[in-house]
């Protein structure tokens, strides 16, 4: 059985936010599967069309925990006042063709919005995949999420591609796909001119 991914930087640290509010991050734990559920279920229903799973659903979080423990999974929650603000999760994919890539999922609960927590979640996720050796790390969102496409701008992400009616949110409703890539070493396997 792999273990957990191990880290190149101690956790938990504190980090500064706007209008001087502090958090804590840290490594998430298998003891942490009912803060997530209780964080997801105070999460609006818009936020939850977009998720790529049902984090509301135990035996969802339980899979993601069990991610977490077999290595394939490394996930940061961001807690202010004890509470979940904030997660940033990393996903490595098991395949030999493909593990070297990484994608990376984030939410923060709407009320913690604002204070550039999604921003320095993103900046300290995205270091970890490069402490891990990853050469390409994605993120998928849709073109109306115009905060999380900024935020993964600002750390130099590219648009790769728009998959057109590629996903459907919970209403049955079809929803382009935004795919932003970075290539952590600064390679790609496009021809530059």
């Amino acid at each position: 059985m792999a273990q957990p991914i191990k880290t190149s930087r101690a956790y938990p640290i504190q980090i500064d936010l706007r209008d001087g509010k502090q958090a804590t991050i840290r490594l998430m734990e298998p003891s942490d599967l009912d803060k997530i559920r209780e964080f997801a279920n105070k999460l609006p229903a818009d936020d939850l069309l977009f998720l790529r799973t049902d984090i509301t659903d135990r035996a969802v979080v339980k899979q993601w925990v069990d991610n977490i423990q077999h290595g394939n999974t490394v996930t940061l929650l961001a807690e202010i006042d004890g509470e979940v603000a904030a997660y940033a999760s990393l996903h490595r994919d098991q395949a030999r063709w493909t593990r070297r890539v990484g994608e990376i999922r984030i939410n923060a609960a709407s009320r913690f919005r604002g204070y550039g927590l999604g921003r320095r979640l993103a900046a300290e996720i995205f270091d970890l995949a490069r402490s891990l050796g990853l050469k390409k790390v994605t993120a998928q969102m849709t073109p109306d999420q115009i905060a999380a496409r900024a935020a993964f701008e600002k750390l130099d992400f590219q648009v790769e591609a728009v998959l057109t009616d590629w996903v459907e949110d919970r209403n049955g409703r079809p929803r382009d796909l935004l795919i932003m890539t970075h290539d952590v070493d600064g390679f790609s396997d496009r021809v530059v001119a």
